[in-house]
């Protein structure tokens, strides 16, 4: 324990000291920061979809780093310090966990997320939904609004009654293709059609985002292989050549 207070107060100590010295340091804002710990966060993500530890050990330091900045940003506004962060969540941490430091009981991890959203509405969250940041990506933001309505019982009660939703919403996808509906009532139809699959998916112990992005990993892995084994430019190649480079890659 010594060893990581000691290592944070260090990241601390030299966060002062950029702040003091360096330009680009003393330059940055809340707002300025904002899309650097956006790109630093999806390192991290890339990292740990690649079970990359190195990589996860590095973009963590990044973060906390980001975290720390935005603290002195705000401790020079003299709004509040890095240790009223931290004290508040943990404040937060032992009033949400009742069944640790506290004598509510229960049983499992379910019961555990159902009582969170019951806290949380009592400390005056006005909707089960105002946790969900509004700037997640659109796949993120609907399971993450799926699992928040789930603690509350908006739920279907099995994954074929859901899978039921996902066909009703292709049939009424393909019906505004067949009768040439307008554009927006196709867009309408076609998010009704991927909120149905992803609430699947959730039932079925998928997390989507992973998965569509490991489909893309593959799929860029593949289309590369045919970039690296055509004999002419893509543009003269056919169809059926290509899907021979694809189907070698396949193989792989």
């Amino acid at each position: 324990m010594q060893q990581k207070t000691e290592a944070f107060g260090r990241l601390l100590q030299i966060m002062d000291e950029l702040r003091e010295k360096c330009p680009w340091d003393r330059k940055q804002t809340l707002q300025s920061l904002r899309n650097l710990t956006i790109e630093e966060t999806y390192e991290l993500a890339d990292a740990i979809l690649e079970d990359d530890l190195e990589g996860i050990k590095e973009e963590i330091g990044d973060l906390l780093l980001h975290m720390v900045f935005y603290a002195k940003i705000a401790e020079e506004k003299e709004a509040f310090d890095i240790a009223d962060a931290l004290h508040a969540v943990c404040e937060k941490l032992i009033k949400r966990h009742p069944h640790i430091y506290g004598d509510l009981e229960v049983e499992n991890e379910e019961q555990v997320k159902q009582n969170w959203e019951k806290l949380k509405l009592k400390e005056g969250k006005k909707s089960v939904l105002a946790g969900v940041p509004k700037s997640l990506p659109a796949m993120v933001k609907a399971y993450r609004m799926q699992e928040k309505t789930k603690q509350v019982g908006f739920e279907w009660e099995n994954s074929a009654q859901v899978w039921d939703k996902v066909e009703e919403e292709l049939g009424e996808f393909k019906e505004t293709l067949e009768k040439g509906m307008s554009q927006a009532k196709k867009e309408e139809e076609f998010g009704d059609v991927l909120f149905s699959l992803i609430n699947y998916a959730r039932f079925e112990g998928i997390d989507p985002e992973t998965a569509l992005e490991k489909v893309n990993q593959k799929f860029k892995k593949r289309f590369e292989y045919i970039e690296s084994q055509a004999t002419k430019s893509l543009e003269e190649m056919s169809l059926a050549e290509m899907d021979e480079l694809w189907n070698a890659a396949k193989a792989l």
